[in-house]
């Protein structure tokens, strides 16, 4: 995978590429990112060791977040900037529906950075998709939970977000203090 792209464009779309999903989180060729990285002219987010890196439709568009300068941690909204209520609004939801309205809208991640400080919102589009909710909730509290522990970093490990994503998915916590107890697991790994 290179700098602008998911991989050939005669690659772009195959589904076998992508080993592992958590809401828009995907992990696609070994790379995790935020979005559909196989749209043609698309916006997404990778999770790098070294920040996260936005790819854009034009190299000059596109910027390195190092781990170091996210202050607060990371949150996500899907189908609009700052939706009235929850993370999701209702595009967000209506871009899961089959029909013209699929894969339509974008999600971002919210973030605040230091030097300059700033409100940074990095904008991807949705996957053609459903996310079901609670893929999304679980998103947001592995987000969520890795920048309170202050272990972003840890999101550019491309191993340790794997095995975070298969306990997460496996074990499907659906109470807050359940979700609570297997991030806690995730987070105390060495």
């Amino acid at each position: 995978m290179n700098d602008t792209s998911c991989g050939p464009i005669g690659e772009r779309g195959e589904q076998d590429r992508t080993s592992a999903s958590l809401g828009p989180l995907a992990c696609v060729d070994g790379h995790w990112v935020v979005g559909d990285c196989f749209r043609p002219g698309g916006l997404w987010l990778e999770f790098r060791p070294d920040g996260i890196y936005q790819h854009a439709r034009t190299p000059s568009d596109e910027l390195l977040i190092p781990w170091p300068r996210i202050m607060l941690g990371i949150g996500f909204s899907l189908g609009g900037k700052h939706p009235h209520h929850g993370s999701v609004s209702p595009m967000g939801t209506i871009g899961g529906l089959p029909g013209p309205w699929q894969g339509v809208g974008r999600g971002y991640l919210h973030m605040t950075l230091r030097h300059p400080y700033e409100d940074w919102l990095a904008p991807f589009n949705r996957h053609p998709h459903r996310y079901p909710m609670t893929e999304l909730a679980l998103f947001e509290a592995l987000l969520g939970r890795t920048g309170a522990a202050k272990e972003l970093h840890r999101l550019g490990d491309a191993e340790w977000l794997n095995r975070a994503v298969g306990l997460l998915k496996r074990q499907r916590p659906r109470t807050g203090r359940a979700v609570r107890q297997v991030m806690g697991e995730i987070l105390e790994e060495a």
